[in-house]
C-alpha cells in the first residue's frame, strides 16, 4: 500500500496566479499590483468556499517576497525565499486561523510579532484565515495595527462570511471578491487533472462532479478522488451518479417524456424506483424543477448561455426541449415549485409528490370542444347559421341590461326555413320527424362555449362582459379553454324557465346542505337574491367572491339535488366594503362626530362663542 498518496486538492493547488481556475479578475489586479509596486497594507479576500481565496494569498505572499521574479511576474521558485516557502520553513510568512485564535490574547501576541522585520525578502506577510471568527473585543484590538502597520507588513484576511465582518475593519482593506468557478472551467480543469492521473473519463461523468460541486474547486477534486476510488482507471457515468448519490440525467429525461405524454401510470413508477434507491421525494422534484428550467432556457437563443451544459448532455437537452411546449414547461415549473414549498408540511409526503404527477401529465393533454349542434336535434345546414346569428344577438342584448335581471330567452329565428309538416306519424330517426322538431329547439339555447370560440369576428367589451356573465369565465379564457373551474365547457349551455320557482320552493332545503357541507359559503350566501336563474348577492371582501366562484360547480350541483334544476345557474356576486364604524378617540374628533350627528350643535357653539381649540 501506497501510504505517500496525496489528495487532488492539495498535489494540484495552484502555484501561480496563471494556474487559478476562475478568477482572473483578482489575479490579473493582483499582478499589475505587484509590477507597479502598488501594495496595500491590508487585503481582505471574500467569497465562497473552495474558490482560490487562501491559494491566491499563498501566490501572492510568495510572489513579493520573490528575490528573482520571472519576466511574467511570478515567482522564480529557486531563490532562497521561494524554497523556504515551498518546504513550510519560511519565517516572513506567516498564516493564522482566526477560528481558533480569535480572543484579544492572540491579537496582542500578533502586535508584537508584526514589528518584527523578515529574514528573507521584503515584507512580512500575514495570511489570517476565517477572520469573521475573531470576537468583537479582537477586531477592536486589531483595528490599530491593521490601520497603520510596518512597512514591512501586509496582511491578507480571508472569508467566507464578509457581512460578519465589522465596518471598521472593511473600511481598512482592499476587498476582493472571489465568485464561484464556472462549470465549463471547473470541467476543463478536471479533464488536466484526470489526464495528468492517467484516468479516463467521459464527458457526462466530469459534468455531473461539477454540477455537484457547486462552483467550489476543492469540492469538486474532493469528488473527483472518491469517484476515482469507487470507479477505478475509468469513470462511468452511471457509477459516478451512484457513488455521489445524485440521479442520473436519464432519470429526468424519462419522467419528463412520460409527463409530456400523458403517461402518468410509468411517471409513478419512475418515481418509486426512485425512493427504493434511498432519494427523498423532495429531492425527485426539486431536480424535477431544475431539468424543466434547463429544457425552457434551450428553446430561446438569448436564454441559452444560462445554461451550464456541455458536449453530449446539451445535445439531448435541446433535443427534449423541441418536443416539449414552452406553455407546458412554464406550468410545469410553477407547479413543482409549489410542490417544493408546499413538500415540509405534508401529512403523506409520498402522496404529495404522486400527485403533482399526476397533475404534470395532464398539462400537456389538447382539450377538444364540442360543437353546438351535436348537443341539439339535428338541424338544416341554412337553420344552423340562422341560430348561430340569434345567438350573437342574444349576447349583445345580455350585455345591455342590468346586472341584476336574467337574460331573456333566445326569440325564435325570424326568417328561418319553415320545414314541410309531416303527413302522417314517422319515427324518430327518420328525416321527416327530425326537420318537424328542428325549429324549436332556439328558442331555449343560449350561446355555448364551442359557438363563441369558432367565432372569428372581433368580440366587443359588452359582449365579453355578457360571456363572463354567462359562463362565469372571461371571454379570453373561453378562447384558451380556460374556465372559472378549471374544465372546459362541454356542452351546449341553456335555461330553464322554471328555474327561480324550484330553487325558491326548496331555498332551504338547499341552504341546509350548503352550510353543512361548506359552513363558509353557507355564511356568505344567506343574504342571496333569486331572480330567475341569476343568484344575486353581496360579500364583503373580494376572497370570499373568488371563493364563491371557484366553488360554482359545486353549487351549481347541490342546486341540482335539492331543488331539481335543469339549466344554467348565473352567480351575481358583488363586493360592498362594509364601512368602518369605529368610534372616535381624541374630544375634538369626538366633537366633529358629534357635529354630523346634529349640524345645529355646530350653531350653539357660534352662538356661546367657544373656542373648541
Amino acid at each position: 500500500m501506497d501510504n505517500n498518496f496525496i489528495v487532488s486538492a492539495r498535489k494540484y493547488r495552484p502555484q501561480t496566479f496563471e494556474s487559478v481556475v476562475g478568477q482572473s479578475h483578482i489575479t490579473t489586479t493582483l499582478k499589475n499590483a505587484i509590477e507597479r509596486g502598488q501594495l496595500a497594507h491590508a487585503y481582505l479576500f471574500c467569497g465562497p468556499r473552495g474558490v482560490g481565496k487562501t491559494t491566491c494569498a499563498r501566490i501572492f505572499a510568495k510572489t513579493i517576497n520573490c528575490l528573482n521574479p520571472t519576466a511574467s511576474g511570478d515567482a522564480c521558485g529557486e531563490c532562497e525565499s521561494c524554497r523556504s516557502f515551498n518546504e513550510g520553513r519560511s519565517f516572513s510568512i506567516h498564516e493564522l486561523d482566526a477560528a481558533s485564535n480569535n480572543s484579544v490574547e492572540n491579537i496582542r501576541d500578533l502586535t508584537d510579532q508584526v514589528r518584527v522585520p523578515p529574514q528573507v525578502g521584503r515584507y512580512s506577510v500575514y495570511i489570517i484565515d476565517e477572520v469573521h471568527m475573531l470576537s468583537q473585543a479582537a477586531f477592536n484590538a486589531f483595528l490599530k495595527t491593521l490601520e497603520e502597520p510596518p512597512q514591512h507588513a501586509i496582511f491578507v484576511l480571508a472569508t467566507t462570511e464578509k457581512h460578519k465582518i465589522i465596518p471598521t475593519i472593511l473600511s481598512r482593506c482592499q476587498i476582493y471578491d472571489f465568485q464561484r468557478i464556472r462549470l465549463e472551467d471547473t470541467v476543463e480543469y478536471l479533464k488536466t487533472i484526470a489526464t495528468r492521473e492517467g484516468v479516463e473519463f467521459d464527458d457526462e461523468s466530469l459534468h455531473l462532479i461539477a454540477i455537484k460541486s457547486d462552483g467550489g474547486m476543492r469540492d469538486a477534486l474532493s469528488m473527483f478522488d472518491k469517484a476515482v476510488s469507487f470507479c477505478g482507471g475509468r469513470l462511468e457515468y452511471k457509477e459516478v451518479a451512484a457513488t455521489l448519490n445524485v440521479l442520473d440525467y436519464d432519470t429526468y429525461f424519462a419522467v419528463t417524456r412520460a409527463l409530456y405524454e400523458g403517461d402518468y401510470k410509468t411517471a409513478l413508477n419512475t418515481f418509486d424506483e426512485v425512493l427504493k434507491k434511498g432519494f427523498s421525494g423532495q429531492t425527485f422534484a426539486s431536480g424535477l424543477a431544475s431539468h424543466m428550467r434547463d429544457l425552457l432556457m434551450c428553446k430561446d437563443p438569448q436564454t441559452l448561455p444560462l445554461l451550464e451544459l456541455t458536449g453530449s448532455i446539451l445535445a439531448r437537452y435541446k433535443e427534449q426541449s423541441a418536443v416539449c411546449d414552452a406553455s407546458f414547461l412554464f406550468n410545469a415549473i410553477s407547479l413543482l415549485g409549489a410542490l417544493d414549498g408546499g413538500f415540509r408540511t405534508a401529512t403523506n409526503q409520498r402522496l404529495h409528490i404522486e400527485l403533482g404527477l399526476m397533475k404534470l401529465s395532464n398539462l400537456s393533454q389538447k382539450k377538444t370542444f364540442d360543437v353546438i349542434a351535436p348537443t341539439l336535434p339535428p338541424l338544416q345546414k341554412e337553420q344552423v347559421a340562422t341560430t348561430q346569428t340569434a345567438v350573437a344577438q342574444q349576447v349583445s342584448t345580455q350585455s345591455a341590461k342590468p346586472a341584476s335581471s336574467a337574460p331573456a330567452q333566445v326569440a325564435a329565428p325570424q326568417e328561418a326555413p319553415k320545414a314541410p309538416a309531416p303527413q302522417a306519424p314517422t319515427p324518430a330517426s327518420s328525416p321527416q320527424a327530425t326537420a318537424s322538431v328542428a325549429p324549436q329547439a332556439p328558442q331555449s339555447v343560449t350561446p355555448s362555449v364551442a359557438s363563441i370560440k369558432r367565432s372569428s369576428t372581433p368580440v366587443s367589451e359588452a359582449d365579453a362582459k355578457a360571456a363572463k356573465k354567462l359562463f362565469g369565465s372571461s371571454i379570453s379564457d373561453i378562447i384558451n379553454g380556460r374556465t372559472r373551474g378549471g374544465e372546459e365547457e362541454e356542452k351546449a349551455v341553456y335555461f330553464d324557465p322554471q328555474t327561480g320557482q324550484k330553487i325558491n320552493n326548496h331555498w332551504g332545503e338547499f341552504m341546509e346542505r350548503l352550510t353543512k357541507e361548506h359552513p363558509r359559503l353557507g355564511n356568505a350566501m344567506k343574504d342571496t337574491k333569486v331572480s330567475g336563474h341569476t343568484l344575486s348577492m353581496a360579500v364583503s371582501t373580494e376572497i370570499i367572491r373568488d371563493e364563491i366562484l371557484r366553488n360554482q360547480p359545486e353549487i351549481t350541483a347541490l342546486l341540482a339535488e335539492c331543488c331539481g334544476v335543469e339549466g344554467s345557474i348565473i352567480l351575481d356576486v358583488e363586493v360592498k366594503m362594509e364601512q368602518d364604524n369605529t368610534l372616535p378617540h381624541r374630544t375634538i374628533d369626538k366633537l366633529h362626530f358629534l357635529v354630523e350627528k346634529n349640524p345645529e350643535l355646530n350653531n350653539l357653539i357660534q352662538d356661546l362663542g367657544l373656542d373648541l381649540q
